[in-house]
């Protein structure tokens, strides 16, 4: 069983190659030497685009591969005893499989909000070369970490917040995940539905529209269909960390 749906197609343009690509100063190849870096984009696997609500990866198919977002972005969704779950969202420069390693198989399935392209990474490679190139190890370690500490976040997001507290966490984590990416972090597009985040931060598809509401009556956010605005980050910083409860 393969962990996409269509037969890969792989890329070796020159556009795409590690050492032109405006993410590699976020993704595993930070602080790599030029040699360093063809060694690991030598081993990288391009696929050709993913069209919206392509699937990528299927749940409970066996481990061989972490992907790196290039552009676009993709949600995981874990169903148990009948039950979907959305448990993430991944945008350019970020992993998707690191939560497999431990027990050889993905836990959700894994797919396209909008078009996407990934790069894929097979993990055996990987772990050879990490363990020749030390700051590719270090880097692999930083990334993990980051993912725990995510889902640590995620956890007190989810048992002690108020819905207005989830959703302006929500946001100002958006916010900072596009600023590290040299986006603007007041202006942005959501690619998910509100149905998604609702999912995601465990609200009714009704809660996250009159939170929305709320937000942008107090005048922390305008919105426009997708289009998200933050007109007062630091007032909505402190309401996701319950300073300015309504």
């Amino acid at each position: 069983m393969t962990t996409t749906v269509r037969e890969p197609r792989y890329r070796r343009m020159n556009e795409t190659r590690c050492r032109t690509c405006s993410l590699s100063s976020l993704c595993l190849p930070l602080a790599l030497e030029m040699p360093d870096m063809d060694q690991f984009d030598a081993i990288i696997q391009r696929h050709a685009p993913l069209k919206k609500g392509e699937v990528l990866i299927h749940q409970g198919t066996p481990f061989n591969s972490v992907f790196a977002v290039r552009s676009g972005s993709l949600k995981q969704v874990v169903n148990e005893k009948g039950e979907e779950q959305v448990s993430n969202f991944y945008l350019p420069s970020e992993l998707i499989g690191l939560d497999a390693i431990d027990e050889g198989i993905y836990p959700g399935r894994v797919h396209a909000l909008e078009t996407t392209t990934i790069c894929e990474i097979p993990f055996n490679k990987l772990d050879a070369l990490a363990q020749q190139l030390p700051e590719l190890r270090t880097q692999l370690y930083r990334s993990m970490s980051k993912e725990l500490r995510d889902d640590r976040r995620m956890l007190r997001l989810l048992s002690s917040k108020t819905a207005d507290e989830k959703l302006a966490s929500f946001l100002i984590s958006l916010s900072a995940r596009f600023r590290r990416r040299g986006y603007s972090p007041y202006s942005f597009r959501l690619s998910m539905s509100r149905s998604d985040i609702g999912n995601y931060l465990g609200l009714a598809i009704e809660t996250v529209s009159r939170v929305l509401g709320r937000l942008q009556q107090q005048g922390l956010v305008a919105t426009s269909g997708r289009e998200i605005n933050i007109l007062d980050m630091s007032a909505l910083e402190r309401l996701a960390e319950g300073e300015d409860a309504p």
